[in-house]
């Protein structure tokens, strides 16, 4: 359904390290810079690019939102989610654990990066 997603950072170089590192736990290669300074991750399934502004007013998160990543297990989003928090990242909501609702059982993980953007590890949990 996505073909990429983008944020704003004032820091490059903070986000570079979070991303690296939490991305880097799902198989992602480090980040690149292009010619306009945006950092890339490119993988199989989309693009995630972090850039500054470009009507250069300062980056900021956005209200309500929430960028969620695939996990394979329960395991692969505790190991997102100690990157992100050694990487410059925020524990955030509720620790890392198992939720019920009405998708089923999820095990959710979720922190803010640098800049303040809510991310959350997924992993949809086997049905019993």
């Amino acid at each position: 359904m996505f073909s990429h997603i983008m944020l704003g950072s004032d820091d490059l170089d903070a986000s570079k390290r979070f991303y690296d590192a939490t991305l880097g736990v799902l198989g992602a290669k480090s980040g690149q810079q292009d010619p306009k300074g945006r950092l890339i991750w490119m993988t199989p399934t989309g693009v995630f690019m972090v850039t500054k502004p470009i009507n250069g007013e300062p980056a900021c998160y956005g209200n309500g939102a929430t960028i969620g990543f695939a996990m394979e297990s329960p395991e692969q989003a505790d190991a997102w989610h100690a990157a992100g928090v050694a990487n410059g990242g925020t524990a955030c909501e509720d620790p890392p654990g198992v939720r019920e609702g009405s998708m089923g059982k999820l095990y959710l993980a979720y922190l803010r990066d640098p800049a303040g953007n809510k991310l959350c590890a997924l992993h949809r949990m086997p049905a019993e």
